[in-house]
């Protein structure tokens, strides 16, 4: 309840649910004191001579609720469901959460701490390893790259050799630790409709796809006075930047003409999160040797 500013809230949280709970006792207890009425009935009637009475309810079912209504009240004693009130036993799911992590760190932190004083090469050639580190993917990463690592439009895949910020054992783990964030500026404002139409030709080119010639020759310029600054003169990438290669026709967002006019006009914002507050620097080592192992699976 940390997001509440004001002690007013948590009143009228208390208050709204103790009333609905005695509001439904009282409920309970106006239909237990009615008495049958031989005619009294809610006037429905099938079958031309079925009728639905309107009798009290029978007197077990109004115990159930009564002891529905007791364990309510009992339960917002005990546990956290009033406010900011803590309850008695002084639970909460985040001390649940904490505890149990505890628990599973005494657990599995030896194992976790073996493969941590090893090489990331090392841990990659060891199928237990690559065993642990495939269910902390699927945990943390297979949401966005997809549970084969396969990846996805506008997320990429982790098994083939592209990578947009370099393939080393330290650059990934660094992604996975610190997150990335990938901007390209929006150029259509700057080139408009037909230089980026032709600097889009010029892009293909580089991948051997199918293009303009003239329509790319003219790109070229426009290419190399606002491109190269990230993509380098080759249009190679910079790994530094995370600046993508355009030469070997792999595209995060998407192919053809329509799909690289579109990126260059509107520009592109990505941004893998960090993991270094949720995953332990023993667990990402693991995660960096199973990641390495997708595009290059040990022998």
């Amino acid at each position: 309840m940390s997001q509440f500013t004001s002690g007013f809230w948590d009143l009228y949280i208390a208050v709204i649910s103790l009333l609905s709970i005695v509001a439904c006792g009282v409920f309970l207890k106006m239909q237990s004191v009615r008495k049958a009425v031989e005619a009294d009935t809610t006037g429905h009637v099938w079958d031309e001579n079925l009728q639905e009475y309107n009798n009290p309810m029978p007197r077990w079912w109004a115990w159930m609720f009564y002891i529905t209504v007791v364990f309510s009240l009992g339960y917002l004693v005990v546990y956290p469901g009033l406010g900011s009130y803590q309850g008695t036993f002084g639970w909460s799911q985040i001390g649940q959460l904490e505890e149990e992590t505890r628990v599973a760190n005494a657990q599995f932190g030896p194992l976790y701490d073996k493969y941590a004083k090893l090489d990331v090469a090392e841990v990659a050639k060891s199928r237990e390893a690559l065993a642990i580190g495939q269910k902390l993917f699927l945990n943390n990463c297979a949401q966005c790259h997809a549970s084969d690592g396969g990846g996805s439009r506008h997320f990429p895949s982790l098994t083939d050799k592209d990578w947009l910020w370099g393939g080393t054992p330290e650059a990934i783990k660094t992604s996975i630790t610190d997150g990335r964030r990938g901007v390209m500026p929006p150029f259509g404002p700057t080139l408009g409709v037909q230089s980026t139409q032709d600097a889009a030709h010029y892009v293909l080119s580089l991948s051997k796809g199918q293009h303009d010639a003239a329509r790319a020759a003219r790109g070229k310029e426009k290419f190399d006075q606002l491109c190269v600054a990230c993509h380098g003169a080759e249009g190679k990438g910079n790994p530094a930047l995370g600046a993508p290669d355009l030469t070997d026709g792999i595209w995060l967002h998407g192919s053809g003409e329509a799909a690289i006019v579109e990126q260059i006009t509107k520009g592109r914002q990505n941004q893998m999160p960090a993991h270094k507050d949720i995953v332990s620097p023993a667990k990402i080592h693991l995660l960096t040797a199973y990641v390495m192992s997708l595009s290059a699976p040990p022998r």
